[in-house]
């Protein structure tokens, strides 16, 4: 039995990285055979109540052991808690490989940290696009600027660095960088009718969400499409003003925000069509998720993620980033050609199933085995 060590901040979030994380060790677990323990880091004293997998938002296996780290304290303390605390685990689990699934700078120093005696494997779990944020000041520019050349240099110090799309994998100059997307979390016996004049949308309001360039979008349906609802799932922000957007552009009567949904299932399967108004993505696991239902999706072709997936024409439509006027017209051709949305929905259930977790797994036990060896 070959014993993984994953190293990441926390697993209670509702999160992709949090649900691609159950879902892969669930089945490295259960159906592989591997021992896996989870090393999370926490900024409470009661370290033993934080980030926990019986409170967290996914589900994870009974048979995966969790360590706990506090890094309280000002960010010294954090640093040397950090190290200190990876390196006690290290020694006492003593994992055959390391896998690291944490997007932040620090973990990148892990391999000189730990030493080479351990095969070290990098997940990127999203673009370096989402260190550009909206009306980045220039200093903020530089400081990115610097932050991406320092995890070029130390991107090469891991035995493998693994990346979810073709896209991202263009973004890292390293020759350690190997494609392996992220797998679907389930793959259901029923699929939508997709006869709800309903549309879905998933993820956090933020940014790189765009769900901005999707209320200026649905404004523009018509009146043809006034029984049509959009909702629109993912933790709230008010500051992002989203709820006044749709009061000016007077959609309140079409457009509902709820709150992250752990039985997001049941939404899918209600739904007919699934829109993704990203700036950007590292994969677009809801992409995934919403096709397993049958459902065709119409998302922008944003960097990087829908087109891995998205076979456009075929299971859904790509539109050119941005163009708010292309998005509604795929919207609309959706909406009353029920015929294409089906047509389209089967395509999206049989396409989607290259992502199934034995499927992707696989390729995951293979690398494990070649640098086991």
């Amino acid at each position: 039995m070959k014993k993984l060590l994953y190293i990441t901040n926390a697993i209670d979030g509702s999160g992709g990285l949090e649900r691609v994380l159950s879902v892969k060790t669930k089945v490295l677990t259960e159906d592989f055979g591997y021992q896996i323990h989870i090393i999370t880091l926490s900024k409470s004293e009661f370290v033993e109540n934080q980030s926990s997998k019986k409170d967290s938002f996914f589900p994870f296996s009974d048979k995966i052991v969790q360590h706990n780290i506090d890094v309280s304290g000002n960010p010294l303390q954090y640093i040397s808690k950090y190290i200190s605390g990876i390196k006690k685990v290290v020694a006492k689990v003593k994992p055959e490989i390391i896998l690291v699934c944490d997007d932040g700078l620090k973990a990148f120093f892990l391999p000189k940290i730990l030493g080479a005696k351990i095969p070290i494997i990098y997940e990127r779990h999203v673009s370096k696009l989402i260190e550009i944020s909206e009306n980045q000041s220039f200093i903020k520019g530089i400081f990115t600027k610097a932050k991406f050349f320092m995890m070029d240099i130390l991107a090469k110090d891991f035995t493998q660095f693994i990346v979810l799309t073709q896209g991202n994998k263009n973004e890292w100059k390293s020759k350690n960088v190997k494609v392996i997307p992220n797998p679907l979390p389930f793959f259901p016996s029923e699929k939508s009718s997709l006869q709800n004049k309903k549309a879905i949308a998933v993820g956090k309001q933020s940014y790189q969400k765009g769900f901005d360039r999707l209320l200026n979008a649905w404004a523009l349906l018509g009146e043809e499409f006034q029984d049509w609802q959009l909702h629109i799932y993912g933790k709230l922000d008010e500051s992002l003003g989203l709820e006044k957007q749709v009061q000016n552009l007077k959609i309140g009567h079409q457009v509902f925000f709820h709150p992250p949904e752990k039985k997001i299932e049941e939404k899918y399967a209600e739904s007919s069509i699934f829109v993704l108004s990203s700036r950007y993505e590292g994969f677009g696991m809801v992409l995934i998720e919403a096709m397993s239902f049958g459902i065709p999706c119409v998302s922008f072709d944003c960097n990087y993620g829908p087109s891995d997936i998205i076979r456009n024409n075929e299971d859904g439509f790509l539109v050119e980033n941005g163009n708010e006027k292309e998005l509604v017209e795929k919207l609309q051709l959706l909406m009353k050609n029920e015929t294409l949305r089906l047509q389209m929905g089967k395509k999206a259930r049989e396409n989607v199933q290259r992502f199934l977790p034995q499927n992707v797994v696989k390729q995951w036990g293979e690398l494990f085995k070649k640098l086991s060896s």
